[in-house]
């Protein structure tokens, strides 16, 4: 399941349940593309209720990233498990992915781009 809760600029969207290929993968790539058309590039991926991913997921996150970085965009990852924290330390994504610990944090971390 994936939800989407605007913040001004950023826009957080929160998964459920397993994130490991189709549906759920699809669902996001056409969240992204969608927000991306709305000139909306700022996002949070809330990975609190996520109770497992895998490289399927974690693919479709990256795809997410670089689709927004390329529009001058960002997106960061929030409250993730012990679960998901390791698959993405095994995969030495926490290089690739800025990481919080709640969402408001990384609601507050785009303030940067906007200061320009």
């Amino acid at each position: 399941m994936i939800k989407e809760k605007r913040h001004g600029r950023v826009v957080v969207i929160s998964l459920k349940g397993n994130f490991l290929g189709e549906p759920e993968t699809s669902k996001l790539r056409e969240k992204v593309h969608g927000l991306l058309g709305e000139n909306m590039k700022y996002v949070v991926i809330d990975l609190g209720r996520v109770k497992v991913i895998n490289s399927m997921g974690l693919g479709t996150l990256v795809a997410s990233l670089v689709s927004l970085r390329q529009k001058g965009g960002d997106l960061c990852l929030a409250r993730l498990n012990e679960k998901v924290e390791a698959v993405i330390a095994i995969m030495h994504l926490v290089k690739v992915f800025r990481i919080y610990e709640t969402v408001e944090r990384a609601v507050k971390s785009f303030d940067v781009f906007f200061q320009k």
